[in-house]
């Protein structure tokens, strides 16, 4: 037995999931046959929480596994799509119908979007209504999505602040796979907004146990929502959810040259097309993804090492027929990281790891020259302790240093206590920073804000901070699981727009201050049973108290109460259902009357296997026809309605 195969039995109890040898021959039979029964009965393993392979019920973090294939019965476009209603997880506009992740009422640009733990440069803080980082994945080719709820910049550092969204890919395995996909989402009504998608996965070895060979790829379209006609004719018929169209391909080859090592090189490139009407003009976008990377990994005698290089790139042309088109911009990250992990001490694992990023953004407006850069070094370590059978202590720290601001230092501590092998106390307290943009932080940044508004950038911002505590019980039985966890967020120096002249009129000059205080304090719940005649019931609950300390309001765009609910039936092998129900709570909005009254979706879905082969889905979403923007101004989201779901999936 060599000595990554004993890990999978050891305190950790590991499963086959990690295990090299076992995984290929795994995966390869799951994805061959009808029944996937085997591969999700396997307890969850995480890596995003701790840098090191765990269990999920010993992750020190609140973390989310979703695998492929709950995925894979519903509809499923982006990243920001996949993750929605899961623990803690709201999706809030960054506008013209654009959704970000806001992880426990955090700001979307405190959630870190990783790629097999890669980063990818984050759109939104850049350009208005920007949501271009949830796309660079096929969901064909993602075998899990982890969400880590809570500050992870001890471990990556900006943008961690509210916590860590990590996409993890299928990889290579022993023998050939092939997974072809077809679905439609069709609204009832003749408005618009039909969603056609097309994805494919392919991978198997070149060379057998050597060299493997992966290929994805995916076709999307999303026609335009039109809003109801107004009685006034205008010069476009406004829509409410843009027009899309994009291409996304990947390829990557893996090479083993012995059981010890690992290499992998990954090219992805995209294109995506989108345009929007408003009352007045038409606006239209033009990206183009690229990503390239190279990782070495591990496992030796002495311990474990990873190295990865890799270098993503953004270009967004937009043009309007108002002549009010920005940028063309181009965000572009070049990083190299590397760590290594090794037992000095019986009881202690060390893990120490480094970074250094280039992050480069091109825009006519940020600076006379229309380029900025700036270039980030870190470096990081962390001690897993075991103390005794049932405590384990982690204990961590990240060091940056930010060209404007020296070395910003990132500590947390996290323990683990084993009451038994069902019950788990967790808690753990850190801290986060978020640095500003180069927009925000350039002295000649002017951009439009708004429709003929300006805002400026601010060479004095400091950096947004906040110390995050967690507390709260696992409980994994036989038929039931439970999770409660208390959460407090004191967040120091939001970045935030302040008028400073024209206040009173249409034309308004704006600049980026520090100007909030936030206390984000809250409760998740987290019950999942198995019940009589094949039913499965999984659900989930957050309150939130989001307060700013300064003006002492509710922070806007954050419900008070959400909680999301599922119900699996499946009376046999071959098929099964699932009722879906979603509640957002009402929430203070930056737009309409300042209220967004709360609202449920309900929807139905259900799958059967023709035979090994083949694979049928339905649904019906949205059963009660919520049609929120057409029933208020208030709402801060559209929605097609009422619509029928349908796919195939293919696997050879």
């Amino acid at each position: 037995m060599t000595d990554f195969n004993f890990i999978c039995l050891s305190r950790f109890r590991l499963s086959v999931l990690a295990c090299p040898t076992v995984a290929g021959a795994l995966f390869g039979t799951a994805w061959a046959n009808t029944s996937v029964a085997s591969v999700t009965q396997l307890e969850p393993i995480v890596v995003t929480a701790s840098a090191s392979e765990r269990l999920l019920e010993d992750a020190p973090a609140s973390v989310t596994v979703l695998n492929s294939e709950e995925l894979s019965h519903r509809p499923i476009y982006d990243v920001a799509q996949a993750v929605e209603g899961t623990p803690g997880v709201t999706l809030s506009s960054v506008g013209i119908n654009g959704k970000g992740i806001s992880i426990r009422g955090m700001k979307t640009d405190h959630t870190l979007v990783l790629y097999d733990g890669m980063r990818i440069n984050q759109s939104g803080p850049l350009i208005f209504g920007s949501d271009f980082e949830h796309g660079w994945m096929p969901a064909e080719a993602i075998e899990r999505i982890e969400i880590v709820r809570g500050p992870m910049s001890s471990l990556y550092g900006s943008e961690a602040l509210g916590g860590v969204v990590n996409v993890i890919s299928r990889r290579a395995t022993d023998e050939w796979v092939s997974v072809f996909s077809a679905d439609g989402v069709f609204p009832r009504t003749s408005r618009g907004g039909d969603r056609h998608r097309l994805g494919a996965y392919i991978s198997g070895p070149l060379v057998q146990d050597v060299l493997g060979l992966t290929v994805s790829g995916q076709y999307q379209h999303t026609q335009a929502l039109y809003t109801p006609q107004s009685a006034t004719p205008t010069a476009f018929h406004e829509t409410s959810m843009g027009y899309r169209k994009d291409l996304l391909g990947t390829v990557g080859l893996t090479w083993t040259p012995d059981d010890r090592q690992r290499l992998d090189a990954t090219m992805s490139v995209g294109k995506e097309d989108r345009w929007r009407n408003s009352t007045t003009y038409r606006s239209d976008d033009n990206i183009r993804r690229q990503r390239l990377s190279l990782s070495h990994s591990g496992d030796w005698d002495w311990g474990k090492s990873e190295v990865k290089v890799y270098r993503s790139n953004l270009k967004r042309v937009n043009d309007r027929t108002d002549g009010g088109s920005t940028g063309p911009h181009q965000f572009t990250d070049k990083v190299a990281s590397g760590m290594i992990s090794f037992e000095p001490l019986a009881g202690h694992t060390v893990t120490l790891g480094g970074e250094l990023r280039k992050e480069i953004l091109e825009d006519p407006t940020v600076n006379a020259s229309g380029r900025e850069n700036a270039t980030h070094k870190a470096f990081f370590l962390q001690d897993e302790m075991m103390l005794g059978e049932n405590w384990e202590l982690l204990l961590g720290s990240r060091f940056d240093h930010h060209p404007n601001y020296g070395w910003q230092t990132s500590p947390r501590a996290y323990v683990l206590y084993h009451f038994n092998d069902e019950l788990v106390f967790k808690g753990g307290v850190g801290k986060g920073f978020r640095a500003p943009t180069l927009k925000q932080l350039s002295p000649g940044y002017r951009g439009t804000w708004g429709r003929g508004s300006e805002i400026f950038g601010n060479p004095d911002l400091k950096p947004e901070t906040s110390v995050s505590y967690e507390a709260g019980f696992d409980y994994t039985g036989d038929r039931w699981q439970a999770n409660a966890m208390l959460f407090l967020n004191q967040v120091d120096d939001l970045i935030d727009s302040n008028c400073v002249s024209g206040c009173g009129g249409k034309l308004k000059t704006y600049e980026y201050i520090n100007i909030n205080k936030a206390r984000i304090s809250g409760l998740e719940l987290v019950f999942g049973v198995e019940l009589p005649w094949n039913l499965h019931l999984k659900t989930n609950y957050t309150y939130l108290d989001a307060v700013d300390r300064t003006s002492k309001t509710r922070l806007t765009d954050r419900p008070r109460h959400t909680a999301n609910a599922t119900l699996n039936w499946q009376p046999a092998d071959d098929w099964d259902a699932s009722l879906r129900w979603q509640y957002v709570g009402s929430q203070r909005t930056t737009s309409g009357s300042g209220y967004q009254p709360a609202y449920s979706i309900l929807s139905l879905y259900g799958s059967y296997d023709v035979n090994r082969h083949v694979t049928l889905h339905a649904g019906i979403e949205n059963l009660t026809d919520k049609r929120l923007a057409d029933e208020s101004a208030d709402y801060v989201f559209s929605d097609e309605g009422r619509r029928l779901f349908v796919g195939m999936e293919m696997r050879f």
